[in-house]
């Protein structure tokens, strides 16, 4: 791992959650933010990763508490949060010797959002209201 890490801020994606995808379709900036944070989570043990910070005690896990649970070394246990981090999902910060995660709630709400599925009653996909200019642009 580097000497210092820096928190990442979920750069070039708003704050403001997408509407969901059956109310609008993704503008392509939209959809090149958010396909980064999927391909991120797609990844096995990048998922055990980011369940284990999100649920760790106190909202932050060490590295060293992540490590022992995965048959891969550290150094790719630190690859897998590197791409966390870069994706906007984690944060980190390094005190002392070791290097401290959490979750970037923001970008699951993003995620969150866009994923919600319409009322089986609702007629939000069947009126077209929306202009199709695009979610988060």
């Amino acid at each position: 791992m580097s000497n210092q890490v820096l928190p990442v801020a979920v750069q070039d994606r708003p704050v403001a959650c997408c509407p969901p995808m059956v109310r609008a379709p993704l503008g392509e900036e939209a959809a090149v933010g958010l396909s980064r944070m999927f391909k991120a989570m797609a990844d096995p043990i990048r998922l055990r990763l980011l369940s284990m910070i999100a649920s760790h005690a106190g909202g932050e896990a060490c590295v060293c508490d992540l490590t022992g649970p995965f048959d891969v070394s550290q150094p790719t246990i630190s690859h897998h949060l590197k791409v966390l981090r870069e994706a906007g999902l984690v944060g980190s910060e390094r005190r002392g010797t070791w290097v401290y995660y959490w979750i970037q709630p923001a970008a699951l709400n993003q995620l969150s959002a866009l994923l919600q599925a319409a009322p089986a009653n609702s007629d939000a996909t069947a009126s077209g209201s929306n202009s199709g200019s695009g979610c988060c642009e």
